[in-house]
């Protein structure tokens, strides 16, 4: 079998030896071909050195598996030395459980009642540590919380039991949170301004309610220990009210705090402002406005034109010397400028400068009538486009989502109060000026009367003798 293998390996040597041959010169030339006793001898030679080379392969690997049994032997008595020291800490570990156990059954008997003392101990130290966490008390004496969260977890993370002092501290820290909670101090620390700069200023605390600095209400972060302004304030008579508190020396005063601890006035704040009301009405609103305004104002320039005339009016009925500043002035000028004329003639006389006046005084009653007309119109306009965009965001997004809606129900509703806002008070405004017109009408058409009774009286006894 070893020869036949030999035999194998000098034949694929030999058909190695010529494919290089040919591969290393493809025009061979008659000169440089090799005989068969030299070929033979080549591969002897050869077969000589990949022998030599097996035999130094086959020593290095002798000694190779020799250093790795020796290797091998090492690691299982490691393996066995620590099978042996598992076994020894088992052991151990077993013997310990039962002697913690004994331990913790002697601890628990020895405690009795004291267990549950210091089970409420620790409850009312976790309780107590996230009361004191957001208290506005904190702000001015802070680490209060520190303590207990330390005991607390002492106690509850190991058999540890609290000392008299840390109780009696437990106890001084309650006291002094129902101490505090009814004093209203003033001290010195950091705020956090709404722009952003921090500033050390003077803050006044009510109680665990509120606490003020420059009139302004400020809110206390517990997970950094920091003070700030709140960005929004609430109505101006609650920061009237926190001003003059800073501003007391010692004197009561009106204050709005909130017993919450802050959650009724961060909603308060949240509440829109009339500002921001009249831009949810959009567009429309903003017209809405610019026609009230000028309503308002044409409104205010014939309440003073009418106020005026009416004076000078009043003025003349008690004056015998008629001018032409006033309407009734120059109605009754007419009289004397037709003398002779007869009832008939001068009734339409006064009739025409009635007329004339007319005009001067009901002027622009008409544009007030329509803007008090128009405002509500305006308003039911933007109802309909609001409740337009909400039917469209119902489409788009579904009804998931309350504050995709809210935006055009905000401007459906805000325009309907703006067209109303600026409607009832121009209706209003129109009675009143059309009433004041009326008035002066009426005293030119009752002096005119007075004037047309007069001459046909005069023409009548002038007539009289004649007959």
């Amino acid at each position: 079998m070893n020869q036949l293998i030999k035999n194998i390996a000098l034949t694929l040597l030999v058909t190695l030896t010529a494919t290089t041959a040919m591969a290393a010169d493809p025009l061979p030339k008659k000169e440089s071909a090799l005989d068969l006793d030299a070929l033979l001898k080549q591969l002897e030679q050869g077969q000589f050195q990949q022998t030599k080379q097996n035999t130094q392969r086959e020593k290095d690997f002798a000694q190779q598996r020799a250093q790795q049994d020796q290797m091998l032997r090492d690691a299982g008595k490691q393996r066995d030395n620590a099978l042996n020291t598992s076994e020894t800490l088992e052991t151990q570990f077993e013997e310990n459980e039962f002697k913690l156990g004994d331990l913790n059954d002697a601890l628990t008997k020895r405690l009795g009642s004291l267990k549950e003392l210091f089970g409420v101990l620790q409850q009312v130290a976790g309780d107590t540590k996230s009361k004191f966490f957001n208290s506005v008390i904190s702000a001015q004496i802070p680490n209060r919380a520190q303590f207990l969260d330390q005991m607390a977890q002492s106690m509850g993370s190991s058999s540890k039991l609290a000392s008299i002092d840390e109780i009696e501290r437990v106890w001084f820290e309650m006291q002094r949170e129902m101490t505090e909670s009814g004093k209203v101090t003033r001290f010195n620390t950091d705020v956090v301004e709404a722009g952003g700069a921090k500033v050390s200023k003077e803050v006044v605390r009510v109680g665990t309610f509120a606490l003020i600095a420059d009139g302004k209400y400020l809110d206390y972060e517990g997970a950094t220990h920091s003070l700030g302004e709140l960005i929004r304030q609430p109505a101006g008579r609650y920061t009237n009210s926190a001003q003059a508190l800073q501003a007391s020396s010692g004197e009561l005063v009106e204050f709005g705090l909130d017993p919450t601890g802050g959650s009724i006035l961060k909603l308060l704040v949240q509440a829109p402002s009339l500002k921001e009301r009249v831009e949810q009405g959009g567009l429309v609103g903003y017209i809405i406005l610019i026609v009230g305004a000028l309503g308002l104002l044409l409104a205010l320039e014939r309440l003073f034109t009418l106020t005026v005339i009416k004076a000078k009016v009043n003025k003349q009925l008690k004056s015998d010397k008629f001018t032409a500043n006033n309407p009734l002035g120059r109605v009754m000028q007419v009289r004397d400028k037709y003398p002779h004329a007869d009832t008939e003639s001068l009734e339409l006389h006064l009739t025409e400068a009635i007329l004339g006046e007319i005009p001067k005084l009901s002027r622009n009653l008409t544009m007030i009538k329509i803007i008090s007309v128009v405002a509500p119109l305006m308003g039911l306009l933007g109802t309909v486009t609001g409740m337009i965009n909400t039917f469209q965001a119902i489409t788009l997004f579904g009804t998931g989502d309350p504050k995709l809606m809210a935006g055009g129900i905000s401007t459906a509703l805000v325009t309907t109060v703006l067209g109303l806002v600026v409607a009832i008070p121009m209706t209003l405004l129109y009675a009143m000026l059309n009433t004041r017109s009326k008035d002066v009408v009426f005293i030119l058409q009752e002096q005119a009367s007075g004037v047309i009774a007069q001459r046909a009286e005069r023409m009548e006894t002038s007539s009289t003798p004649n007959a």
